[in-house]
Parts: C-alpha cells; structure tokens; sequence
C-alpha cells in the first residue's frame, strides 16, 4: 500500500515536469561540480558570462551525523567572500527527486548570496531514508521537531560552531517538501530561525502518512489552523515569526489552496503581535507568449506589525511547480521574479529580536 500512494505522489509529480522530461534523466545521473568545469555549454560559449555568474566564495562539503539511529547526512556549503565577523546563514531544502547540488546551481543562491555576504548551507535528504530525497514532513515525529528536523538542527549549530556565523541571523527556505521541512523547523525551533521563506509547499499539519500527503498537496488541509496550535501548544510563548510565501497560480503538485492556507497560519500566528494587512497589489511581468505579449501579473499580499512586513505573500501568475527565476537548465526551475533576491532581501530585514518575549 505505501508503494502504491509513493507512486501516486510521483506521478503527480512527473506531470509537473513533462515539459522537461528530457533534462530529468541527465537530472538524476548529473554530478555537476560547482566549478567552471561544470558550467553549462551555453556558458562556456560566453566567457564574460560566466564571470559574472560565478560566485565569489568558497564551496564545501561534509557529511553530519546526528545519532547512531539517523543517517549521516550530506551537505554542502557556501562561504561568501567578506571581511565582516559573522555573517548571515540561509539553510536551503530541496524538493523531491532534487539533490543539494542541483538545488544550488538551479536557483543560484551562491551567486545572489555571495553579492549581499550570506552563507548558504544545502542539506541532502539521505537515499537511505527517502529513495527520491523527499523530506518526511508528513511524519507525526518529525511535524513534533524530532528525527529529520532534529538532525538538522544538530546540523546548524555544528556549521555555526565551526564559522563565524551571526547566530541570529539564522533563516531557512525550501520548495515542495523541502519548505515543508523548513516550515516545521521555525515552528519548532524558533530560538534558532529568524525567518522562514516557503517556496510551492503544502500548508502544515492535517497529515501523518504518504496518503495524508498526497491530500493535502492537492486539496490542502482539513484542519490548517488547528493543526497549527497542536504544534505551539506544547511552545513557550513566542516572537512574532516572519515569513515569505511564494507560489504559482499553475501549479498541479501543490495546488494553490496550500498557499492560501500557509497565510492563514502565518497570519494567525503572529495575529497576538499587532499583525496588519496591507491593501493587497497586483504588478505585472513577462509576457505570456511571443504571440500574446499580455503581461503575467503576480500578487503581493503584506502583513505588518508597525512599519515591518512580518509576513509577505506573492502568487506568480502562470508559474508551476518550479522555482521562479531559477536557471532552466534544471528541472524544478522556471522564468520569471527572480525567488532567491526576493527571499534574500526578505531576510535581510529580520534577525532575532534582542530582548524574546515573555
């Protein structure tokens, strides 16, 4: 039975990138280095281009254990060139069939973060775990802040011990079962993320199984907010929690209704702290053919508590389940507002408050 509702779940996903299909195969046997060697042929025939797109710092990898009952785990990591003492960290959490390497060359978050002084840190879901690298955000341990979230936790505070990390300054974002992930994580550790960007993820709690999954990814939750206070009940009180949430209008993964309800939970979740709505505003951008040059729109919804968006929703027009503005080289990406300058400039206007709340 899990067999089957794993297949039901990837099916819908292989629809999401049927336009695509001739990159996934390429996609999953890739092993490409973040180097000039690995830079496309469309770059190399371009060499000014790719100066421009490398990005200034240094890439890593390691392997972290959590405990002897979890798999080690595989990360990579990016330190940007600055001569500040401790700079901003972004955790970064992949989809499905999607691995940490990929991950960065698609949104090119080392090229946008070494320009603003981020460092950028690329869990891998563990094979061993997931076969197609899918975070177990629907596991009732996991939604609780244990097995996955704690391992990267562990993670975290092991990169920021051996770097010269602001600790607070600490945020995480993700697409699809990666945001689900990141989402669990500034739930359940608040004392360590001081925002959270969601990029196409499903609203949170509602499930605690594949098939669970499988629902709420295409009808979004049966109980979103009180989901939301069985995780925070067993919480101290806490600081208002900032978030981005970013979605396409087109996508069949993660139908839209899970956006709408991931702003309700935001908004509810930081409603005791003063929250205000925005009028909401519409801008356009692109153009939805060569033939039919009408601009794409995509709508900005803001919640404030005095003069500081605390929690930002943008719903792009046409786009699907892929990354907006990330490189269409690889799967899971597509044209338009660019997503990582979007959540890094969100970002840049949180830390963690000095004084928490009591």
């Amino acid at each position: 039975m899990r067999t089957k509702l794993n297949g039901l779940w990837l099916t819908a996903m292989k629809k999401a990138i049927a336009s695509q299909r001739k990159n996934v195969d390429w996609f999953i046997k890739s092993t490409a280095s973040m180097n000039k060697a690995s830079v496309s042929k469309r770059e190399k025939n371009n060499s000014s281009a790719v100066s421009r797109r490398e990005p200034m710092g240094t890439w890593t990898s390691g392997y972290h254990r959590f405990s002897g009952t979890e798999p080690a785990l595989h990360y990579h990591l990016f330190l940007p060139e600055v001569t500040s003492c401790e700079i901003p960290l972004v955790v970064m959490l992949h989809g499905c069939r999607q691995n940490a390497e990929e991950f960065a060359l698609g949104t090119r978050m080392n090229i946008h973060s070494s320009a603003r002084g981020f460092a950028v840190l690329y869990p891998e879901q563990s094979i061993r775990s997931q076969s197609h690298r899918c975070w177990r955000w629907y596991d009732k341990t996991i939604q609780k802040g244990g097995s996955e979230v704690a391992a990267l936790t562990s993670m975290i505070e092991y990169v920021t011990s051996k770097h010269a990390i602001d600790c607070d300054r600490i945020y995480v974002c993700g697409i699809s079962a990666g945001a689900a992930m990141a989402h669990i994580l500034a739930l359940t550790r608040p004392d360590l993320i001081a925002a959270v960007g969601l990029h196409s993820g499903p609203a949170y709690g509602g499930c605690n199984s594949v098939a669970g999954a499988y629902r709420v990814m295409q009808q979004g939750s049966r109980r979103p907010i009180s989901a939301l206070s069985d995780v925070l009940s067993g919480l101290p009180p806490q600081n208002p929690v900032p978030a981005i949430l970013i979605a396409g209008s087109s996508d069949p993964v993660v139908r839209p209704v899970n956006h709408r309800q991931l702003l309700e939970q935001f908004v509810a979740l930081n409603q005791s702290h003063g929250l205000i709505p925005l009028p909401a505003k519409e801008l356009p951008y692109g153009r939805t053919s060569k033939k039919h040059p009408i601009k794409r729109r995509l709508k900005i919804s803001d919640y404030v508590i005095g003069r500081k968006v605390i929690v930002r929703s943008i719903m792009i027009e046409g786009l699907g389940h892929a990354w907006s503005g990330g490189d269409t080289a690889y799967p899971f990406n597509a044209t338009g507002p660019n997503a990582s300058t979007i959540m890094l400039d969100f970002f840049a206007r949180h830390q963690k408050p000095v004084h928490p709340h009591s």
